[in-house]
């Protein structure tokens, strides 16, 4: 689903920080950004590879985003899709924000305000950037879950 208040956002916030490169997914949205990169869509391993050489991912609340960011072991700073704004279905997002939000380099923004103040933070604070995790668990965990499963 489109989410343009996200899109301008960030848009807004190039604006204003001409020397950070910034590149937005807009998917279907309407709003086309003025001051960033843009496209569409990305190919998942063109993603996938902006992702690893970010200094900031900027996302919604979504899952495979959060994943994203912790495998590529970056900062995720997040803007919940809120519902009666139609930008989504219901306000899952918001549980995510909760349950989630407190995590090492995961932030939650309440709104654009704070998007840009606390863009700007992550940034300059290079401290904060999380391990990447693997996607696959430990070999040697795995065998011995086998190994109990098949005893």
């Amino acid at each position: 689903m489109p989410f343009d208040r996200l899109t301008r956002a960030m848009d807004e916030w190039a604006a204003a920080h001409p020397e950070v490169a910034v590149e937005i997914q807009i998917g279907k949205g309407e709003y086309e950004p003025r001051h960033a990169r843009w496209v569409r869509k990305l190919p998942l391993s063109e993603y996938q590879a902006r992702v690893q050489t970010c200094g900031l991912f900027v996302a919604h609340c979504g899952m495979g985003s959060i994943i994203s960011a912790i495998e590529a072991g970056k900062p995720i700073l997040m803007l919940p899709r809120l519902a009666a704004l139609g930008e989504h279905n219901n306000d899952h997002q918001l549980a995510t924000a909760k349950h989630l939000g407190h995590r090492p380099g995961l932030h939650i923004a309440a709104d654009a305000v704070d998007l840009h103040t606390r863009a700007a933070a992550l940034l300059a604070d290079s401290g904060g950037t999380p391990a990447p995790i693997s996607r696959f668990a430990d070999p040697a965990f795995t065998a011995r879950i086998r190994a109990f499963i098949e005893s």
